[in-house]
């Protein structure tokens, strides 16, 4: 047999110090000398696996299904050396689908946290994979789990064409992707227990549901025939068969000029809701560096700009019901510089020779105030808010620590009044001052002066 490891397959943290030991033992387990496969099962005709290798060493969640630079060259090396103009058909297995895919996702969970793709954190590796898939046309299938979400939904399994009144050509190459559900039942999150099976026929594959609570019985998903070496037809083999409580788990994703695209890139304002936000509120635009916003769900999300696949939270509902989002232009006619604002001196000009697109704001406004929604260092805006699992551990543990200082040393009674006592702080800023003069956060660890009271000017 053949396996993949995912997100919780290093997870070994009481028994590993490190995830080179724990995948080590990992491999070991299955007799494997490598974390990815390939294994030919027919004339041209390979499986090849995908292996996520790093837990407690991850830059954010722990969650997140990550490839390493050492595997994706690999796979990119494979992929060129069996072009599908000489008839070589590759079906590709990992834990987490790639970026693009189209398949059916959970909002709740891996968007806000950003697990939803593999290599999901970074942007350029993030979108390797579909570029791999739209370059290398041998790449027929593409199968993957990480959800826990059954095969019933129409949505687990998405064609590289589609019907033009869906929508426009989704550009996923030759690549037909499959979401791959759970077999026991603690793990399910919508109550299926099922797998997939892959047939080959003569003309192309059927893609299968074994349906593990009603004895194994094999139902037909989607029959894909191949009209030559670089194109393909996918039917669906039934309707969908999802639950009542099917839109759940669904997440809107944008369409060019679908009927939620509201402002162009040109424009120098947009007020993107003319009303105040509410839960239905569906609305993206570009702004004019290519980024893709978009309110859903009572939620600000960033999207991918090349697949318009959802990347993670901006700005979440507690933060956003009930207010507005306007676009406006925030570049200077001409260069300024402010003598008077201490490490500021000739900043106003720092960036006019190195970006052409027009600087932009993004604003969230009620008649309260006002939030400047400003990026993150590499441009995007999407917040990389959850640590690795080592991270939050060493976190609590602090938090504990300090519970129990507060019980000794506050006028506290019980341990819950302490946890009421305890904040946490993190870094890095809280200001667009160049002088490093205060840490507090308002609300948080310091109380709303007079002038913050007026102002009601933050930045996000």
């Amino acid at each position: 047999y053949e396996v993949i490891g995912g997100n919780h397959d290093l997870e070994g943290i009481d028994e590993f110090d490190s995830d080179a030991r724990n995948l080590r033992k990992f491999l070991q387990c299955h007799g494997k000398e490598t974390p990815q496969f390939c294994r030919q099962i027919a004339e041209k005709t390979l499986l090849v696996g995908l292996c996520s290798t790093i837990f407690r060493d991850a830059a954010f969640t722990s969650h997140e299904v990550i490839i390493d630079e050492e595997q994706i060259r690999w796979f990119e090396d494979l992929v060129k050396s069996k072009p599908a103009d000489e008839g070589w058909r590759i079906f590709v297995f990992s834990h987490a689908p790639p970026n693009g895919s189209g398949i059916r996702i959970i909002q709740e969970n891996h968007v806000v946290n950003g697990c939803c793709w593999l290599n999901h954190s970074d942007e350029k590796n993030c979108r390797k994979f579909i570029e791999l898939v739209r370059e290398h046309r041998c790449i027929k299938g593409w199968f993957s789990g990480h959800f826990h979400l059954g095969q019933d939904y129409q949505d687990s399994i998405t064609f590289p064409t589609i019907d033009p009144s869906e929508g426009p050509y989704p550009n996923r190459g030759s690549c037909v992707f499959a979401q791959t559900s759970v077999m026991r039942a603690g793990t399910s999150r919508d109550g299926r227990q099922q797998s997939r099976l892959l047939r080959g026929t003569k003309t192309g594959f059927e893609i299968c549901t074994i349906d593990h609570k009603n004895e194994g019985k094999v139902r037909v998903d989607a029959t894909i025939t191949y009209r030559d070496d670089t194109h393909e037809v996918g039917v669906y083999a039934h309707e969908d068969e999802a639950y009542d409580h099917d839109n759940y788990f669904k997440v809107y994703q944008p369409q060019i000029d679908d009927h939620g695209y509201v402002c162009a890139e040109d424009e120098e304002l947009c007020l993107l809701t003319p009303d105040p936000i509410t839960e239905e509120t569906v609305a993206w635009w570009k702004l004019s560096c290519g980024r893709v916003l978009g309110v859903v769900n009572g939620m600000l999300l960033e999207f991918d700009k090349s697949t318009l696949a959802p990347l993670g939270l901006v700005i979440s509902g507690d933060e956003l019901l009930g207010k507005q989002v306007a676009i406006v232009d925030s570049g200077l006619e001409e260069c300024l510089i402010n003598f008077e604002e201490d490490g500021m001196d000739g900043a106003d000009c720092a960036d006019g020779e190195q970006d052409n697109s027009r600087e932009q704001a993004v604003l969230v406004f009620d008649d309260d105030g006002v939030t400047v929604v400003q990026p993150n260092d590499d441009g995007s805006y999407w917040r990389k808010i959850v640590r690795n699992k080592i991270a939050r551990m060493k976190e609590r543990r602090r938090e504990k620590a300090a519970i129990e200082f507060a019980q000794a040393y506050l006028p506290v009674r019980s341990e819950d009044e302490a946890k009421e006592k305890i904040v946490s702080t993190w870094g890095p800023y809280t200001t667009t001052s160049g002088v490093a003069k205060s840490t507090g956060v308002v609300g948080v660890t310091k109380k709303e002066t007079k002038k913050e009271k007026e102002l009601k000017v933050y930045s996000s």
